[in-house]
């Protein structure tokens, strides 16, 4: 089989799942989540145990590394505030049906863009803050521009050139992580670093308020979220704008008789979850790194977005909970980590437990039918 014929299985795979979820009713999605979650953790606590560990404290060390303390709410809503972001941005693609898989480079290339514009700019305006707002702004607004061009690269390919979008998006988050790793190892290293990364930001360019004390977590951050989630719904179910990426994904055809350019559509659309993937790229740097450093190190929180869109059935008011399932989760695999003997690989098998369920709404209900919670079994 050749390469690109693997890709487009993978598209009809994707696809299948997307279909199965949006034409499940809200409880049921509700109900899938919540049995395939549920059913991922007692897995996992089944394995704890006859690996030798204490499931019991296995699940009290998850619970407690989530919810635990302040430390730990902080931490959780933390990484909720980037998997939402992220999960949004692919939900956007999917529920379109274009298949961006390419948002972690989006995220890279937008929080790397937002770091160098800011330290550019730091030259020419005044320090306070007044200085530290506008660079704030156009750091942000930098990043979110360039993750919604390198976003929308793949969707020129796939428009005019009929590439398969899995592969380019794929291929274009090895060339994000590659060329960035060399320009912060390179041409925009700090030479006075112990480590390879970049200049920190200005000390004047902070978000304000910290929640629960941690430095890392600004309330304007977990407001910038709920308010691009209320935004994107909006976008995606009440405007016509929404409508026309929708059937241009679904129905090029119907689109194209309508009166709407499919393919500017589809570039449209990618460069739309390009752009929200770049804004948490630069909400990252902003409020979490400070600097810019491998982007081999930061963490996968696009290729993790993919698992939080499904889970939420591609609706972004859906990606809330499902965010924070991950969110807690990624919480309490670093509590694990340090204060249990558990491996923390346990907890990316039950995350990965959970994305195998959620591809298989069908054994849910079969099984809500079978026990009478659900309808007959066809």
């Amino acid at each position: 089989m050749s390469d690109s014929e693997a890709a487009s299985n993978g598209g009809g795979v994707l696809d299948a799942v997307a279909a199965r979820l949006l034409d499940a009713s809200v409880l049921e999605r509700i109900g899938i989540a919540v049995a395939s979650t549920t059913l991922a953790i007692l897995i996992g606590l089944v394995v704890a145990a006859a690996t030798g560990y204490d499931p019991v404290r296995f699940a009290s060390q998850l619970l407690v590394g989530a919810f635990g303390s302040e430390r730990a709410i902080a931490r959780t809503l933390r990484s909720t505030t980037l998997f939402v972001l992220t999960g949004v941005a692919v939900a956007i693609a999917f529920r379109a049906g274009v298949f961006n898989i390419g948002v972690q480079g989006q995220f890279v290339v937008g929080g790397f863009s937002t770091v160098v514009s800011i330290i550019w700019l730091a030259a020419f305006v005044p320090s306070g803050t007044v200085g530290g707002v506008v660079l704030l702004l156009f750091g942000t607004a930098v990043g979110v521009v360039a993750g919604g061009l390198y976003g929308a690269l793949p969707g020129v390919m796939k428009a005019y050139g009929d590439a398969n979008e899995i592969i380019t998006t794929i291929m274009l988050n090895f060339i994000a992580t590659g060329f960035v790793g060399w320009l912060v190892a390179g041409p925009f290293g700090d030479p006075e670093a112990t480590a390879t990364r970049t200049r920190r930001l200005p000390d004047n360019v902070e978000l304000p308020q910290a929640v629960f004390g941690d430095p890392n977590l600004s309330i304007v951050g977990i407001v910038l979220m709920l308010g691009v989630v209320a935004l994107v719904a909006v976008i995606m179910t009440r405007t016509r704008f929404g409508y026309d990426m929708v059937t241009s994904g679904y129905q090029d055809t119907a689109a194209t008789y309508s009166g709407v350019d499919a393919k500017r559509m589809v570039i449209s659309t990618m460069a739309f979850s390009g752009m929200i993937a770049g804004l948490t790229g630069a909400l990252f740097v902003i409020m979490i790194q400070g600097y810019y450093t491998d982007p081999s190190g930061i963490g996968n929180y696009g290729f993790d977005a993919i698992a939080v869109s499904l889970l939420a059935a591609n609706n972004p008011l859906g990606v809330l909970p499902a965010g924070l399932l991950f969110g807690g989760l990624e919480s309490a695999g670093s509590h694990v980590q340090i204060n249990s003997d558990v491996p923390v690989q346990l907890i990316d098998g039950i995350v990965g437990l959970v994305v195998l369920f959620v591809a298989a709404p069908e054994l849910f209900r079969m099984i809500a039918a079978r026990t009478g919670l659900g309808g007959d079994v066809e």
